[in-house]
């Protein structure tokens, strides 16, 4: 009776032993061409952060296609993307972020998907609407994450010519948890678009000296236009061509000459980009830019000045709620800025906290600019390219002792490009520069996982030759899985977060428990289900945390005065008045709600008062004409032109 046992047993390991060898030959046998390494990495890229094939648009989403008039195609033509924002807005309304070619892939993506649903419909007799769901939106970032990843793959086995060590970064980058947010988000598009633009300029460094220039041009002009954070490519790709030039180009006179041609391709690109946008997409001058200089101004001071002049675009919102260091001063703007990015430096290794929103109080302003979190950001920042610059000189050390650069060496020069890119990669995204939106945001690490990928590969592949003749390379081996496996799981529990605006909120609640902005979406999606008790609940959280935030104290009201209790709405309304008598969406919800409820004429006097104290404001104007021709509108309450849309209500079920 243990013949046949011990006959299947053998039949197992057999098994097992060429699916092994198979394997292995596949990673390993044969230098790795872009299909090749493309199959494994979109497994691993569907795999980790395919959404619901149900789900719906979620927080940015709504904004981004099923409101923004270029995408459904509703009153422009394919062509108006390059005089519209990443939003659809006009240069007057626009808050900052001019990405065309996304625009004009959703473009493309709509129409398609309109054409799918007419058909399905036609085969089955059931009408949908085209924008039922973003599923194909989204997998379309998932396509291209995974091209990012066999490209990164193909770029670091043309610098080291070591498989290992390549599929090691590939996997790093593609399974990379804190990047979650950009693939599974539509919105993310942008950020893997323009990912993809570093990519190929990085790969273009391959090309002979006459055509390489023009590959990193025609690469970083499709960055550019993905994503403005494509910029740092500008610095970042030269400096990769000098750096990593001991391993591809042994001729010392042609080094320093292909990163000139790749700075100038780099920078042509640049410059053509600022002259489009500023053809195409005419942006108001910063007040501060309209500002004469003094008389005397040198010649330094008056160079910046053109430059911040030719290169602007349009302002960027200020918004406390969502980024508090735009009211810190400039030290504790800089402390902030240098916390976060320890945080998000963290993140990227340890993802133990994912989340889609850091809204206040969630990340404020620090009390002082020397906490602990803000001086080791800022230490970080110095010391990643220090590092960068001692391993550089090491490998150079190498190469003149033994007279040529050898391939050992390409784990410190991968490993020192990928320090350096982690910095100057995230730059922009700090809020020291410029102040942006947002005080925090996990997609902002998508340019710097490339440098975080490169560098991690880099020792995990040190680490596997130090072990690889005592223990055959084990512990190397295993620690990678267990850091591929926990990342891998993260990424997955964060993607499943993203099934639907409910789901996502809530999670998002969760991990910041803080967000002003998590609680308020979490109330107003339930909202949208009809479970107003629930709102209420995280209504009052809302107000509790940001007692400063005029949205969370008209919603407050909002929902108290759709539970028919008015005279307890009315008290949150006032407040919300007082603090936003400019907003005409907040103003508009809040008095259309009271006439509704018969609740409107009691408070006659107070809404006078208020107007008479906010001449010329959109209260004062919509209390009066509400008053006075309410009952004249159609439908009555409101002038139905001024009405919201409705803040993130979400889909009705």
């Amino acid at each position: 009776m243990e013949a046949p046992a011990t006959g299947t047993a053998r039949t197992l390991r057999e098994r097992a032993s060429r699916a092994w060898r198979a394997t292995a030959d596949y990673f390993l046998g044969e230098d790795p061409s872009f299909w090749v390494a493309m199959v494994p990495m979109l497994l691993l890229s569907a795999v980790l952060y395919t959404r619901h094939f149900a789900s719906n648009y979620i927080f940015d989403e709504q904004e981004a296609l099923l409101a923004n008039p270029y995408v459904n195609g509703k009153s422009l033509g394919f062509l108006d993307a390059v005089k519209r924002d990443f939003w659809g807005l006009p240069p007057d309304r626009s808050v900052g972020s001019y990405r065309s070619l996304p625009n004009f892939v959703w473009r493309g993506v709509w129409e398609a998907q309109k054409w799918l649903t007419g058909l399905v419909g036609k085969l089955t007799h059931h009408q949908t609407a085209a924008s039922m769901q973003p599923f194909l939106f989204h997998w379309l970032n998932v396509l291209m994450h995974a091209a990012n990843g066999a490209i990164l793959v193909l770029f670091v086995f043309w610098v080291s010519r070591r498989r290992g060590l390549a599929w090691l970064a590939g996997a790093l980058f593609v399974g990379a948890a804190v990047i979650t947010e950009a693939v599974c988000g539509v919105v993310g598009i942008a950020d893997v678009m323009g990912g993809l633009g570093a990519m190929l300029a990085l790969l273009s460094l391959k090309l002979p000296m006459w055509g390489m220039p023009f590959a990193v041009f025609g690469s970083l002009v499709l960055g550019l236009f993905s994503k403005e954070s494509a910029l740092v490519c500008v610095p970042l790709i030269p400096f990769a061509a000098l750096l990593l030039a001991p391993l591809t180009h042994p001729e010392k006179p042609r080094r320093a000459l292909r990163a000139a041609l790749a700075l100038i391709g780099a920078a042509a690109a640049f410059v053509l980009y600022v002259e489009l946008r500023r053809r195409w997409f005419p942006s108001p001058l910063a007040p501060e830019l309209q500002t004469p200089l003094p008389d005397g101004s040198g010649w330094l001071t008056r160079t910046v000045r053109w430059l911040m002049i030719w290169f602007h675009q349009a302002p960027l919102p200020k918004d406390p709620l969502n980024n508090p260091l735009a009211d810190a001063a400039l030290p504790l703007r800089i402390g902030g800025a240098l916390r976060v990015f320890w945080r998000g430096l963290m993140q990227v290794v340890f993802p133990m906290q994912l989340s889609g929103d850091y809204s206040y109080p969630q990340e404020p302003a620090p009390q002082s600019p020397y906490e602990t979190e803000n001086v080791l950001g800022g230490l970080a920042m110095i010391v990643l390219p220090l590092a960068s610059f001692v391993m550089w000189i090491v490998a150079m050390v190498r190469e003149r002792r033994l007279g040529r650069a050898e391939r050992h060496s390409s784990r410190l020069l991968l490993a020192a490009l990928g320090l350096t890119w982690i910095v100057v990669a995230y730059f922009p995204h700090s809020n020291i520069p410029t102040l942006l939106p947002t005080v925090r945001a996990e997609r902002f690490w998508y340019f710097p996982v490339i440098g975080s990928s490169l560098a991690l590969a880099a020792a995990f592949a040190w680490l596997f030759d130090r072990t690889r003749q005592r223990w055959n390379g084990a512990i190397a081996i295993a620690l990678f899985a267990a850091f591929l496996g926990y990342q891998g799981a993260r990424a997955r529990m964060h993607a499943m977060d993203y099934k639907d605006d409910l789901v996502f909120w809530d999670a998002t609640r969760h991990a910041v428990p803080r967000s002003a902005k998590a609680h308020l979406n979490y109330s107003v999606m339930w909202g949208a289900r009809g479970r107003l008790d629930i709102r209420l609940e995280s209504n009052k959280v809302a107000a509790e945390l940001a007692p400063k935030w005029p949205m969370a104290h008209i919603y407050l009201g909002d929902t108290l005065c759709r539970l028919h209790r008015a005279d307890e709405a009315w008290p949150h309304y006032v407040r919300g008045f007082e603090m936003a008598p400019g907003d005409p969406n907040l103003i508009s919800l809040s008095l259309q709600c009271l006439w509704d409820e018969n609740a409107l004429q009691q408070h006659h006097d107070e809404l006078m008062a208020l107007s008479d104290k906010h001449p010329g404001s959109w209260l004062a104007y919509l209390a009066v004409d509400t008053l006075r021709s309410g009952k004249d509108h159609n439908p009555p309450g409101v002038d139905p032109k001024y009405r919201p849309r409705g803040y993130n209500e979400g889909p009705k079920e």
